[in-house]
């Protein structure tokens, strides 16, 4: 695309900061819109693919976030309490040098931060933004300001907003509560796996690796436990002692962590949504990214890896196409595929490992883990995880 234009990108998140920095590199002014009044993380640990370090090596951030990371080679699951493993995703049966790496969000997000402020995009902080225009491009603020003349707006502000009203997606009845606590010396965890334990589907618990905020910082993982989201209150109001026990009798190699939580609030809540926006692209000048445009709960750990290849995708149909119009439609071509596919199988996926059927984890225990054992099943496993089904970086021309 030739010539400069003006981009308001709404969400400082990790898919927002990195469009951000593509295009301000490319000589686009760019403005990033954000309520908060300091950009900051929101979130637990995540799993980055090699679709999502694909994208940060374009940006020159991968070699450091991976030295930080932590490597993993296994998504590991047992059944309580048969110990029975019903699953068990190793990332070398699809590629031998093939990794995830557990990392801290907030190491993701300061990296992006600064090579967005490196390549001059304007932060706007304290703004939220109350409605868009996609027809002559330009956002109304929430305190009255009138910001126009846009060639583009990009929404990148998440899966909650009101800004998408023509959202037909639904709270997953399931969330999880989790902390980022230091790794412990002498623990029993696989330092390259992500563990985790079930009772059926109406409980289960985890730890994964999650690396360090800088060289010198203690190592880290990330805990979680799953809970209905009208339990919350419940689970806030009774005893947290009564639910330590709970958490030590689903695994008991965690008790060696239940001292650090002294009260509810060392434990934070995320709740999950699922949707699929029905207009990624509006008008002739709006247009979603990430979970502004496809939410879903992070059983298969998609969420930021999908938030960074589309940004790449994104910024690379801004440089091929002279109009926005067109690059719109190319982002679209680029996406939509590997959008659909992982939204699919995401919401498929879900409610066998957290819900509460008793059908579905019965048929996991007895059905699923024993035929996931033979090929070609371990294969197409890894291939899922790893992000890779739908060929997404060739796609992309990525490597």
């Amino acid at each position: 695309m030739s010539g400069s234009r003006e981009i308001a990108i709404v969400g400082a998140g990790i898919g927002g900061l990195a469009l951000a920095a593509f295009l301000a590199r490319d000589g686009h002014r760019v403005r990033v819109f954000d309520q908060f009044p300091e950009a900051k993380p929101i979130g637990s640990g995540l799993m980055l693919q090699q679709t999502g370090l694909a994208v940060l090596e374009q940006l020159g951030l991968r070699a450091e976030i991976d030295a930080l990371g932590t490597r993993i080679a296994r998504l590991w699951g047992l059944t309580v309490p048969s110990l029975r493993p019903v699953l068990d995703v190793r990332y070398t049966k699809w590629q031998p040098d093939l990794y995830g790496l557990g990392v801290q969000r907030g190491l993701v997000f300061e990296q992006l931060l600064g090579a967005a402020s490196k390549a001059g995009v304007e932060m706007v902080l304290d703004s939220a933004v109350a409605s868009a225009n996609p027809a002559d491009p330009s956002i109304q603020l929430e305190n009255g300001d009138h910001v126009a003349g846009m060639d583009l707006i990009v929404f990148a502000h998440g899966a909650r907003s009101s800004l998408t009203p023509d959202d037909r997606g639904v709270d997953l009845p399931y969330g999880a509560l989790w902390a980022t606590l230091p790794w412990p010396e002498n623990g029993s965890f696989d330092k390259s796996a992500l563990e985790q334990r079930y009772r059926a589907a109406h409980q289960m618990t985890g730890v994964m690796p999650s690396g360090r905020l800088a060289k010198n910082a203690p190592e880290t993982l990330t805990y979680f436990w799953s809970i209905r989201a009208d339990q919350e209150a419940n689970w806030r109001a009774a005893s947290l002692d009564q639910w330590k026990q709970d958490a030590i009798a689903l695994w008991p190699e965690t008790e060696q962590l239940m001292a650090q939580f002294q009260s509810h609030d060392d434990l934070t809540f995320a709740r999950y949504r699922h949707h699929t926006s029905r207009h990624p692209v509006v008008g002739r000048g709006l247009v979603r990214l990430g979970d502004a445009w496809h939410a879903a709960s992070p059983q298969l750990g998609q969420g930021a890896n999908m938030a960074l290849l589309d940004a790449w995708a994104l910024s690379q149909a801004m440089r091929a196409e002279p109009r926005v119009e067109d690059a719109l439609r190319h982002y679209l071509r680029l996406r939509r595929y590997h959008v659909q596919l992982y939204q699919i199988m995401t919401w498929l996926f879900t409610p066998v490992y957290q819900g509460d059927s008793r059908v579905l984890p019965w048929l996991r225990d007895w059905l699923a883990a024993p035929l996931s054992k033979i090929w070609p099943a371990p294969t197409l496993l890894a291939a899922m995880v790893s992000g890779s089904l739908g060929a997404p970086l060739k796609r992309l021309g990525l490597r």
